[in-house]
């Protein structure tokens, strides 16, 4: 099989800074009217490992009411910028032009955009004419892992082809402020807004090899993950019996996804996954039967950023490359569908 490397990673945030003591006052102004017992419920942000995230607009932006077509305003402009931002960067780590690009991958759940966002951030970056765009829509929390498979394959079977990939979610959109539920708390305690960028070809030139990447998607799970369309937009979708199902089912769906690479859990020297929640992270911990504390890059990245979606494992990915990847990697993510997601990665010792 014909190697493929990545040879540049780079991430972006909004400028817009939430600490959480301040996000739960504000959700509790937004949301608190909704719920008799919200006093009980603002333990949900003590207790999701978080600190700081990046807003697409100022805290006060989100105190009225937005429309759809205010949201997707907001999406095209702060995403598209996101978007030029990572994507510079990495092809600047690169040593590579953006005329140089033979496809790009885009990856965003988080709003629509017709013509899509690499379309739009043609003129801006001088892409060439005749490059293939590739827009991904419905990964969710998965798109980061997914989405880099899907670069590895395109520039594996391409002919030496150069594979931009960009991931780019702006959750912070999706703040649903009538009708709210539980899931809707956890949803403005949790999430973040950011965006990543990878730059994946032939060879094995580049800081890491993809040797494989798989998905798993279970029977009957449609209701665990996703959006539901609603008059002011995207609305969430987020079951509380996420953790629990990591915990029972995550180990053996790694194992279906690492069979067919002839490897087994015990044989990979790092996981490296996406951080959906303090209690996600814990469940996929003990899920492998990884040492306590082995998924920290995880939880430092959760601190920093909350969940950004799709970027995020790649936020994590960034981390631990800057300590040293180790000489085998699993990159896992669990997102929509309901599915899980892997990327091998085979670096130098």
């Amino acid at each position: 099989m014909i190697p493929v490397s990545i040879h540049s990673l780079a991430t972006a945030t909004p400028l817009n800074i939430l600490d959480q003591t301040t996000g739960a006052q504000v959700a509790e102004q937004l949301l608190g009217s909704a719920f008799e017992d919200f006093g009980r419920l603002r333990s949900i942000y003590g207790n999701a490992g978080i600190e700081f995230r990046q807003l697409a607009r100022p805290v006060a932006w989100y105190m009225q009411p937005r429309s759809i077509v205010e949201r997707t305003e907001v999406y095209l402009e702060v995403a598209l910028d996101l978007f030029v931002e990572a994507a510079e960067k990495a092809l600047a780590e690169a040593g590579i032009a953006a005329d140089e690009v033979d496809v790009i991958v885009t990856v965003s759940s988080t709003g629509i955009a017709t013509p899509s966002l690499e379309a739009r951030a043609m003129s801006r970056m001088g892409f060439r004419s005749d490059v293939s765009r590739v827009p991904v829509f419905g990964l969710g929390c998965a798109g980061g892992v997914s989405g880099l498979g899907l670069a590895a394959k395109l520039a594996r079977v391409g002919h030496g082809a150069t594979v931009l990939f960009v991931t780019v979610e702006l959750c912070s959109l999706a703040l649903r402020t009538e009708n709210v539920g539980k899931a809707d708390i956890v949803s403005t305690a949790l999430f973040g807004d950011g965006a990543a960028a990878c730059v994946v070809r032939p060879g094995n030139e580049g800081f890491t090899q993809i040797s494989g990447s798989a998905e798993k998607t279970w029977a009957d799970t449609l209701d665990i993950m996703g959006w539901q369309m609603e008059p002011a937009g995207l609305g969430v979708v987020l079951n509380r019996a996420i953790p629990a199902f990591a915990r029972k089912e995550f180990r053996g769906a790694v194992e279906e996804m690492l069979t067919p690479q002839g490897l087994q859990i015990g044989e990979v020297d790092r996981f490296i996954c996406h951080p959906g929640g303090a209690k996600v992270v814990d469940a996929i911990e003990a899920a492998l039967a990884l040492p306590q504390g082995s998924l920290n890059d995880e939880r430092e990245i959760l601190r920093m950023h909350g969940n950004m979606s799709a970027p995020t494992a790649l936020f994590v990915l960034d981390r631990v490359r800057q300590s040293g990847l180790a000489p085998l990697s699993v990159m896992a993510a669990l997102g929509p569908g309901f599915t899980a997601s892997t990327v091998t990665l085979r670096s130098p010792a």
